[in-house]
């Protein structure tokens, strides 16, 4: 059996959170190029929260930020894309709605391109086809 991507998924928490369930969901396929366990933040993160994100983040190979309508104002999802940035994780924006006008979270570089979400693009992307 092929090791499994460990994923990180960023999400606005208000907007997006049964757009990560689907998203959590599609792990447990058998086919599935990733594997996620929710690091999730339940409840605010208080004083070094972005330190206690890095830790989280530490020990996956991927992020995937989820974007939709409201992501640009998802200040949560901004400082996660930058820690990927200066911790040098790779990550892709994926659009969580194929019926919405989705948005990139303002710490996305202007080349980083939004993805429509498919099992094949995710999986491609898993695996650095970006």
């Amino acid at each position: 059996m092929a090791v499994k991507a460990r994923v990180f998924i960023s999400f606005d928490v208000d907007h997006d959170k049964g757009a990560k369930e689907m998203l959590a969901g599609q792990a447990k396929l058998e086919d599935s190029p990733f594997d996620f366990k929710d690091a999730s933040v339940k409840e605010p993160l208080s004083g070094d929260w972005k330190d206690k994100v890095k830790r989280r983040m530490s020990n996956i190979d991927v992020v995937i930020v989820l974007c939709g309508e409201n992501t640009h104002t998802a200040s949560g999802v901004s400082a996660e894309v930058k820690i990927a940035i200066e911790t040098e994780t790779p990550y892709f924006l994926l659009r969580a709605y194929a019926d919405k006008t989705c948005t990139k979270p303002t710490a996305a570089q202007s080349e980083d391109k939004m993805y429509n979400w498919t099992w094949d693009n995710i999986k491609i992307l898993i695996n650095g086809g970006r």
